[in-house]
């Protein structure tokens, strides 16, 4: 099973990241903390002192095309939220 899906790269996370040391991450709806953890440490070679995990449940969404009223759903996912220890980083543009 694939844990981390993505990583999430917002200013909100950046900001967060530079003095939090903490990193986010859409991961496996099935993933638990544990696992998570584990991924981290092995993908980036960092080491992890916490993580938290929230569920998001898709929303219903309509909208008004000239077919008529579309209706639909966005997806369920989870983000995972990563504290790093110490001098840790994790550079999501060094591949770019």
């Amino acid at each position: 099973m694939e844990i981390l899906i993505k990583p999430l790269v917002t200013e909100k996370m950046t900001i967060q990241g530079e003095k939090l040391n903490r990193y986010g991450f859409i991961v496996d709806r099935r993933a638990n903390k544990l696992e998570i953890k584990a991924a981290v440490e092995k993908l980036y070679g960092v080491s992890v002192v916490d993580v938290n995990t929230v569920n998001y449940h898709g929303k219903r969404k309509s909208r008004y095309t000239k077919a008529g009223l579309l209706t639909g759903r966005a997806n369920h996912y989870k983000k995972a939220y990563v504290t790093l220890a110490g001098e840790d980083k994790i550079d999501f543009y060094s591949n770019i």
